[in-house]
């Protein structure tokens, strides 16, 4: 079981920002995630991955595939408080989930 934590590179965000926004996108997940995934995930040490996508258009036709698999995701749109205007997606999570079926979406991304 993992989750996958996807970050729009193309808005050359700040280190803080990235970390706050991929915590939005992983609790977000979490929190729409069945029982014994969230179970299973917790108990084997809760694994992350973290990948870079390149626009607004890739991460949300990923978001879509997503859905269309199935599988539990989190959109993250920016309040716009600080560095980017409001209403702007910064991130997307995946899962937990198998790996396979992670893989299967994001295995084509870069590690951030």
């Amino acid at each position: 079981m993992k989750q996958a934590i996807v970050i729009r590179k193309d808005l050359n965000l700040s280190k803080g920002k990235i970390a706050a926004q991929a915590a939005h996108a992983s609790l977000g997940a979490y929190k729409k995630a069945s029982f014994v995934n969230k179970n299973i995930w917790e108990i084997n040490g809760q694994k992350k991955v973290v990948l870079k996508i390149e626009s607004e258009k890739a991460i949300i036709d990923l978001f879509n595939r997503a859905k269309k698999e199935k599988l539990k995701a989190s959109l993250i749109r920016d309040a716009g408080k600080t560095e980017i205007p409001a209403g702007t997606i910064t991130a997307l999570a995946i899962g937990p989930e198998k790996d396979d079926k992670i893989d299967r979406l994001t295995g084509h991304l870069k590690l951030y």
